[in-house]
């Protein structure tokens, strides 16, 4: 993943992935499309993302369910 996705990536999950919600509470799905929305706003593209995460879906999701471990990184 190129610095910059990886950059966007992670300032994107603090920024927009409440502290108090769960992964029932709010769509993955949903997330993921806004990500790439707001990444592409930008110019950047979604492999710059995923080139190293793999899934920026599972990455959310991962984010979501353990936000604390997140944020320590």
């Amino acid at each position: 993943m190129s610095t910059r996705g990886a950059d966007f990536l992670h300032k994107w999950i603090l920024n927009k992935v409440p502290d108090t919600v769960g992964a029932g509470v709010i769509s993955v799905a949903e997330l993921t499309q806004e990500l790439f929305a707001d990444a592409k706003a930008l110019g950047i593209k979604t492999t710059e993302i995923e080139e190293h995460v793999g899934s920026a879906y599972e990455a959310i999701l991962n984010a979501v369910v353990r936000r604390n471990d997140y944020l320590a990184n």
